[in-house]
């Protein structure tokens, strides 16, 4: 199995989670953003223009350009993750699937502990008009290690405020090319409560790269796991400009 990239820590596979995930070691987390439920992949999804400039987004009619979750995808990623990991597995999904994706985790042998959510100020309205927007996603934490979960945010209510397009949306402000890329400061936020320095964490669907980005900023190693390889060049593309412990890498 050779990897795509690999440097500075960080390395990515381009391949099916399904296929690579079985041929991985321990890790000591897991923090993924998987395809969300087929209604959020219908047509109407509304998406930024490739290369554009945060403050000069358009809206697009059109479905992603990736499938919807399945459920025997979404169990064979639940039972490996929860294999594999050490300690948490954080999973984003929308709120109708928060149950589904709990009670597949718990089968694994994770132990669930919260659904928290990402607050998003810049979330679009919703232009139909007929129904209040979405304006937040929700994140599934469960823990797949021995004992007691623990955590760096002591009592900190699971509620991560982010615009969608902060500063480390893509280089120099611009979109990735992803079309349900993370902000990178939310992203950083989770892997500095959630893992500590020097730690392992893996994202199976690690699209254009940013939980890689953000653990390599804060310190951590990392594993990608990517189907597409035009993300994969993304995700390369970032990594290989991106800062390591203050120096520029």
């Amino acid at each position: 199995m050779k990897p795509y990239y690999q440097q500075d820590g960080i390395t990515i596979y381009h391949g099916d989670a399904r296929d690579i995930l079985p041929q991985l070691d321990d890790v000591d987390h897991v923090i993924t953003d998987p395809p969300y439920e087929a209604e959020a992949h219908a047509p109407g999804r509304r998406l930024n223009g490739r290369g554009l400039s945060s403050g000069a987004r358009r809206i697009h009619e059109a479905p992603l350009s990736f499938g919807a979750m399945t459920e025997e995808l979404r169990k064979v990623v639940a039972s490996e993750s929860a294999r594999l990991s050490r300690g948490w597995v954080l999973a984003f999904c929308q709120a109708e699937a928060v149950p589904v994706w709990r009670d597949v985790l718990e089968d694994a042998g994770a132990k669930y502990r919260r659904a928290m959510i990402w607050v998003k100020p810049d979330s679009a309205p919703q232009l139909s008009g007929d129904r209040p927007a979405m304006g937040y996603e929700s994140i599934v934490a469960a823990w797949a290690g021995e004992g007691h979960s623990v955590w760096n945010g002591g009592g900190k209510r699971g509620v991560f405020t982010h615009c969608k397009h902060d500063s480390g949306f893509g280089h120099g402000g611009k979109s990735n090319g992803h079309e349900t890329r993370k902000p990178l400061s939310l992203m950083k936020e989770l892997v500095s409560l959630f893992t500590n320095e020097g730690q392992i964490v893996l994202d199976p669907m690690c699209g254009s790269g940013t939980t890689l980005h953000a653990a390599k900023e804060m310190g951590r190693r990392a594993i990608g796991i990517e189907l597409k390889e035009e993300y994969c060049e993304m995700a390369a593309e970032r990594l290989s400009q991106s800062v390591l412990f203050g120096v520029e890498a």
